[in-house]
C-alpha cells in the first residue's frame, strides 16, 4: 500500500511520482495531511483536498495501461461516499477518527473500510467491527507522522498472528528493513517511494522483499 501524500514528494510532480510506482502498488490510499510534527496534531484530511487528489488519482489510473491499484481515502467518509461510483474503494480511519460502525452505516456493504491499530488489544477489539483491514504500527520510528519510536516487526508479526482480517505493517518502513516483515507480507508505505530517487524501483524491491502469506 502506498500512503499517498502529495506534501512528501517535494519539488516533484506526485503524479509522476505515482505513475512511476504504480505497477507495483496494489492500493493507494490517498492521505494529504500535514507531515512531520504537523501530523501528531490530530488534523483530519481536508475534504475538498481528499476529493480532488482522489479524482486526479483515479483519472490517472484509468489513463494508465498497467498497475489498476485499489484507491481509499483516509479520514473522509464523506468522500470515499461521494466517489464510490467513480471507482473510489473505500476509506481508512484511525482509532479517533469517524466510527467504523457509523461509517459502515454510512457506506453500506461493499466500500472497503480499513483502521489504524497499534497494540494487540486494539486488533482484538476490531473483531467485532464491520472492517476490511487493519494497519499497524508504527513498526518504526517515523517522521512523517511524527513518531519517534516503533513497536518494531515482532510486535507486527504477534498482531497478525491474532488477526482475522489482513493486516498491514506502517511507520517507517524501507527498503532497508521490510525484509523484516517478509512474514507478515503486507506494508505501507510513505517516503520510501514518494522521495525515492528511483519511484518505480524503490516499489518493485519492495514488493520483492515480501512474501506472500495467503491471507
Amino acid at each position: 500500500m502506498l500512503l499517498f501524500a502529495p506534501k512528501v514528494c517535494a519539488d516533484r510532480d506526485p503524479l509522476e511520482v505515482l505513475e512511476a510506482a504504480l505497477p507495483w502498488i496494489d492500493v493507494v490510499q490517498i492521505r494529504p495531511k500535514p507531515v512531520g510534527a504537523q501530523a501528531s496534531s490530530g488534523a483530519p484530511c481536508a475534504a475538498r483536498e481528499t476529493y480532488d487528489w482522489c479524482v486526479r488519482v483515479l483519472d490517472l489510473i484509468g489513463a494508465t495501461q498497467t498497475g489498476h491499484p485499489l484507491v481509499l481515502v483516509d479520514d473522509r467518509v464523506d468522500v470515499a461516499a461521494a466517489l464510490w461510483n467513480r471507482g473510489c474503494a473505500g476509506v481508512h480511519v484511525g482509532q479517533d477518527d469517524c466510527p467504523v460502525a457509523a461509517a459502515r452505516a454510512l457506506l453500506g456493504p461493499e466500500p472497503l473500510i480499513g483502521l489504524s491499530t497499534h497494540d494487540v488489544a486494539q486488533v482484538a477489539r476490531a473483531h467485532e467491527l464491520a472492517v476490511d483491514y487493519l494497519g499497524f504500527g508504527p513498526i518504526h520510528a517515523t517522521p512523517t507522522k511524527g513518531y519517534t519510536r516503533g513497536l518494531g516487526a515482532p510486535a507486527c508479526e504477534s498482531a497478525r498472528t491474532r488477526s482475522r482480517y489482513p493486516l498491514f505493517a506502517i511507520g517507517g518502513i524501507d527498503r532497508g528493513n521490510v525484509g523484516a516483515l517478509a512474514e507478515v507480507g503486507r506494508v505501507a508505505v510513505s517516503s520510501a517511494i514518494l522521495l525515492a530517487d528511483d519511484p518505480a524501483r524503490a516499489a518493485r524491491e519492495l514488493r520483492a522483499a515480501l512474501t506472500p502469506v495467503g491471507r
